[in-house]
């Protein structure tokens, strides 16, 4: 393609190769399974909760009318929803530990995000501790501010050994052997 100003072939912003990730490093829509989905889902709803003191069956409503829901796992975004809220407050006693600041300090998403990776730790089992914090750390890439991926990374690290002491022990002695 040309012009008639300029005869060489008009540049072109070079094209993002197609790898599953966003520029943010994040997952594409299109390779996300139904607990992905109804960890974003969960994720909207928290915040929702956490800055608007929405009540959950309110938000619930609200959020299985959002587009997209019919993708998510529904029954792993209840899990969550109702499961977080009902434990904020035991939760926010496990993770405050690993702050370096005040609780109300931390953004919304990340604290939602937190939430999330605990509550999973605690209650399902079925999901590795690795790929808790992993699909914690793409929530707040896709989320959350700049950095907000690092810290629950951290916060979440601190807990695993915790909250998976078993499972992370067998990791651990795994990589050592």
């Amino acid at each position: 393609m040309t012009d008639s100003a300029n005869p060489t072939p008009s540049a072109r912003p070079p094209r993002q190769p197609r790898t599953g990730t966003t520029g943010t490093g994040a997952r594409k829509a299109g390779s996300k399974s139904g607990r992905s989905r109804a960890r974003e889902f969960a994720l909207q709803a928290l915040y929702q909760h956490l800055v608007g003191g929405n009540d959950a069956t309110a938000i619930d409503v609200f959020t299985r009318d959002l587009s997209g829901f019919h993708k998510a796992d529904a029954a792993h975004y209840d899990a969550l929803l109702h499961g977080c809220i009902t434990t904020a407050q035991y939760m926010d006693e496990l993770i405050a530990p690993q702050l370096d600041r005040k609780m109300s300090e931390i953004s919304p998403i990340e604290h939602a995000v937190m939430w999330i990776g605990v509550y999973e730790f605690q209650h399902c089992q079925d999901v590795p501790w690795r790929v808790v914090i992993n699909e914690c750390i793409e929530l707040a890439k896709e989320f959350g501010g700049t950095d907000g991926h690092k810290y629950v990374n951290g916060v979440l690290n601190g807990l695993a050994p915790q909250l998976r002491a078993t499972e992370v022990a067998a990791d651990k002695a795994a990589a050592r052997g």
